[in-house]
């Protein structure tokens, strides 16, 4: 696959940044396309190596590593290196439906697992995948592609996030009747909501959406089932039910001051921030802002790292990122983190830098865990109280954390934004709907199955597995959909 020696003849080359002082007065995509030659480059990266790792999904030591969705990913490497685009796009879809929502917003754990990554830089795999799709859009070749026929069957999905869409595209492509219920006023879930504009734009999802639409499916936004829309209507109009409502009660922080004003979860600002965007260019000052105000961000993942970035739009006064964790190393400790698992390193993302830019300084602080929040006489955060903490290991290899004396430390802040993930999903539509649910709240559902205790109801995505990745949602909602087929055909011909 590739050029056979193209992994010594080409440095790797991922997507070129514009510049942190300038991208930040805007919200367009942070990011610059590599022309076709550079793209074909990385292409002929691709190694043929004997056994690629890249396209496996699985999980190793809790992390995952190579592709939930099993992208052939050697096979369009080599078909972009020798310049076939259209089939290299071909190939793309056979196993991910939005290789645009990967492309733009996946972490790449399939780059953690390609073989050349373990003694180089590994092949820029997103980085071609994205270029792939983009090309098949620019070119008009991406185009609806509606059933021939018909089943006459009736599927409602609940939630369109990547879980929620992936599902209802493979249904509709089964001939299927596919209504999607969504009770934001936009569709995309996490995509639309959860992501900011210059990381992934809603113009990328909503022209795919779009397509969906033309292919048949229906949506109906602002519909909350089980408020807007009766549980016992859904039964008696659908042959079957899809849930991937996601993952979305966030996890809290237990301190004194948790209740001050200006300490938000960091899915309502980025909401917030994204809807008043989209609606009013930020006109109708709906949202909440970060201008002026030294922030401070409690969370050390991609999420914390939105936010980041979107505090630096707000042009904020401050920012410091606090991260429970020790400062990783810059390359992978093959002793406790060996290919192909997913390289535990030190990461700059797209937020950090912009932070650096502004201020000088890398803007987080690391092992580092909140003891408090203090207010003012009008009950507004004023500081976050902290000090620094050590790891270990019990007998039982559960993490302890030990206070370090003499390392406490105050903060001022005016806005405190919680990034410290979830904890599962949202329990109404499960107890009315009669769901069983895991110790962890999440629905109980056999992985390759997807079958609730519930006859004809399925689920799928971050609701059954707790919070992932979009290409794990992806994944589980393509075989959501073929074991529904099967429900209600006898047989399936999804993969």
């Amino acid at each position: 696959m590739g050029k056979s020696t193209g992994f010594m003849e080409y440095e790797r080359q991922t997507l070129r940044e514009r510049d942190p002082e300038t991208r930040t007065k805007d919200w367009e995509d942070y990011t610059v396309p590599l022309s076709e030659e550079e793209v074909q480059e990385q292409g002929a990266r691709c190694m043929d190596c004997g056994v690629p790792t890249c396209h496996s999904g699985m999980e190793l030591n809790g992390v995952t590593t190579g592709c939930p969705v099993y992208h052939l990913i050697p096979e369009w490497n080599d078909l972009v290196y020798r310049g076939q685009w259209k089939e290299a796009l071909k190939k793309e879809h056979e196993m991910n439906n939005f290789p645009e929502f990967t492309g733009f917003a996946c972490p790449a754990p399939c780059e953690g697992a390609c073989v050349l990554g373990i003694n180089e830089p590994p092949v820029a795999i997103r980085t071609v995948e994205r270029s792939i799709i983009e090309k098949g859009f620019d070119e008009g070749w991406v185009v609806p592609e509606p059933p021939e026929k018909r089943t006459g069957k009736k599927v409602a999905v609940v939630g369109s996030g990547p879980a929620g869409l992936a599902a209802a595209a493979q249904l509709n492509k089964a001939g299927h009747w596919v209504t999607v219920y969504e009770r934001n006023d936009r569709v995309g879930g996490l995509l639309t909501y959860g992501i900011p504009e210059m990381k992934l734009p809603y113009s990328v999802v909503e022209r795919r959406v779009n397509i969906l639409k033309e292919e048949g499916i229906k949506f109906m936004t602002n519909t909350e089932v089980g408020r807007d829309y009766p549980i016992s209507r859904l039964r008696e109009e659908y042959d079957t039910v899809v849930l991937c409502g996601g993952a979305t009660v966030p996890r809290n922080i237990e301190v004194d001051g948790r209740n001050l004003k200006g300490v938000h979860y960091a899915m309502d600002f980025l909401h917030s921030n994204t809807k008043s965007l989209l609606d009013s260019n930020h006109e109708d000052g709906n949202y909440i802002s970060a201008k002026d105000k030294d922030v401070i961000v409690i969370g050390g993942g991609d999420t914390g790292t939105d936010c980041m970035a979107t505090s630096m739009r707000h042009n904020c006064k401050s920012l410091t990122q606090f991260d429970i964790y020790d400062k990783k190393g810059s390359v992978r400790d093959n002793e406790v983190n060996p290919w192909p698992q997913y390289p535990v390193i030190h990461r700059v993302e797209y937020g950090q830098k912009e932070a650096e830019a502004a201020f000088g300084d890398d803007p987080r602080a690391y092992a580092v865990m909140t003891k408090k929040f203090v207010g003012d006489e009008n009950g507004r955060i004023k500081e976050v109280h902290t000090v620094n903490v050590s790891l270990s290991y019990d007998e039982n290899g559960n993490k302890v954390r030990t206070e370090i004396p003499g390392t406490e430390k105050v903060w001022s802040a005016d806005l405190v934004l919680l990034a410290i993930g979830f904890t599962g999903p949202e329990q109404d539509l499960i107890e009315k709907l009669g769901v069983e649910t895991t110790v962890r709240t999440n629905v109980a559902a056999q992985y390759g199955k997807y079958t609730t205790n519930i006859d004809g109801v399925f689920a799928a995505g971050d609701m059954r597995r707790g919070q992932s990745l979009i290409v794990w949602a992806i994944n589980e909602g393509r075989e959501v959909a073929r074991e529904c087929d099967r429900y209600m055909m006898g047989t399936t011909q999804l993969p």
